[in-house]
């Protein structure tokens, strides 16, 4: 069965009795009459595999459920200016839809299909005037009711629902991830070759979206971070405007799209090839938390173990290296290391970079499972201050990488990029001989 069929028909197993509708994500004007590069809504494309806007995915999930699509009419005129169209013919047979039809038809369709539904699956508050629609809807099915036609009476929003099962990862999501990681790290590695002293932020950032989109991967996932000195201490800094300086630590924070995959790298390397020894200390502590988290990414660890283990080994370092005073007791329960270290550890990975899933169940950190996909990135981020010894001071770091749960363990998809100091030092002055 083709993936987005067989997705299709496990979550209308899933729902009770009703009408499931999700619409693709509009297109949006960057300025003027320009807009910008189109991205498709990420459930709606999970769940349908179609990349065009203007379109709407229906499934009828009754015991006997069908899938219906919505999109552009064929149009040659259009194609002309703006590119291929599938038509709804093409498109139902392609993305194996038990009926496909005009975008136009859209109102009349639903209103029909709403009425004598028990409910309706629909995510309320993504867009206004979806909520305004879906009203019109509702109150079309209500002019019927002297004819003995009933309306829904349940809205149900079906986002968590679609969220669980994006959450583990098929096997064809899988080979993507594997492809946008080699992609991402090959992106790093180039970074880490060109990113020398009175080199700019930009161009560095350049040099990844080369990366990128020379292997397919066309766009970038998120906004690149390429933060030099103090720059990596500004978490999400996008600036990229700054010259990096013989001396600089230079992290860089990204990743590459592919097949609407994300990939999401970072490391933190010396622009001129050798750590300082301060800088040397802080990246050791960094990436001995970070082999503890991935030492907790394994079935059966809670979520929240692999973050734990990271808050340990970096509290217990700042004291170690007395930017932090107190026992590790006292250090972790008053959270003072927050001052270097204020996010988790990690995040899910898919169709969006912050990927859908819930972290934690009836209250309890979700127990880690095969197929799940998750970043594990520790960070310590040194701002001046007057606990802050001079050598230490705009030190950033942070090191990411992407991880599967398998059966027994954890696959580390981006294992090739460069991570300890020996490999870092040592592939910069290989790239660059």
């Amino acid at each position: 069965m083709h993936p987005y069929s067989e997705r299709r028909a496990r979550l209308a197993a899933q729902l009770q009795p009703g009408l499931l509708i999700v619409p693709t994500s509009p297109e949006l004007a960057r300025n003027a009459d320009t807009g910008f590069p189109y991205r498709f809504d990420s459930s709606f494309y999970y769940l349908s595999g179609f990349q065009e806007p203007e379109a709407v995915l229906v499934i009828e999930t009754g015991p006997a459920p069908r899938s219906i699509l919505f999109c552009r009419d064929k149009d040659i005129e259009r194609e002309i200016w703006d590119g291929y169209r599938h038509g709804p013919a093409a498109a139902g047979e392609k993305f194996g839809f038990d009926e496909a039809h005009s975008i136009s038809d859209l109102d009349s369709k639903v209103v029909a299909l709403l009425k004598n539904q028990p409910r309706v699956y629909f995510p309320l508050g993504m867009d206004a005037g979806w909520d305004v629609k879906l009203t019109g809807w509702l109150n079309d099915v209500r002019a019927f009711a002297r004819a003995g036609i009933n309306v829904p009476t349940e809205v149900v929003d079906p986002r968590n629902a679609i969220a669980e099962m994006r959450l583990f990862k098929d096997e064809h999501e899988l080979a993507i991830l594997r492809r946008a990681a080699a992609i991402n790290v090959a992106a790093h590695k180039r970074a880490m070759r060109t990113a020398v002293p009175g080199t700019m932020e930009y161009a560095v950032e350049a040099e990844l979206l080369h990366e990128y989109c020379s292997n397919g991967a066309r766009f970038p996932a998120y906004g690149s971070i390429v933060a030099t000195g103090a720059n990596a201490c500004v978490l999400h800094y996008v600036e990229n405007d700054h010259r990096i300086a013989d001396g600089d630590l230079l992290l860089i924070d990204a990743g590459g799209e592919l097949e609407g995959y994300a990939s999401d790298i970072t490391r933190t390397f010396p622009a001129n090839g050798k750590f300082s020894g301060p800088q040397k200390a802080v990246y050791e502590l960094v990436l001995a938390a970070h082999s503890a988290a991935q030492g907790e990414a394994r079935p059966g660890k809670r979520w929240n173990d692999m973050h734990d283990a990271a808050v340990k080994v970096l509290a217990q370092g700042l004291i170690d290296l007395k930017l932090l005073q107190g026992s590790l007791q006292q250090v972790l329960e008053t959270e003072s290391y927050r001052q270097f270290y204020m996010h988790r550890t990690g995040h899910w990975m898919g169709l969006d970079v912050h990927d859908a899933g819930a972290y934690k169940v009836d209250g309890d950190w979700r127990v880690l499972q095969p197929g799940m996909v998750f970043t594990i990135e520790p960070g310590l981020y040194i701002r001046p201050a007057d606990n802050v010894p001079a050598e230490f001071a705009n030190i950033g770091i942070r090191i990411e990488d992407d991880a599967v749960i398998t059966t027994d363990g954890h696959e580390l998809l981006t294992a090739d990029c460069p991570r300890t100091v020996a490999e870092i030092e040592g592939w910069i002055a290989e790239a660059r001989a």
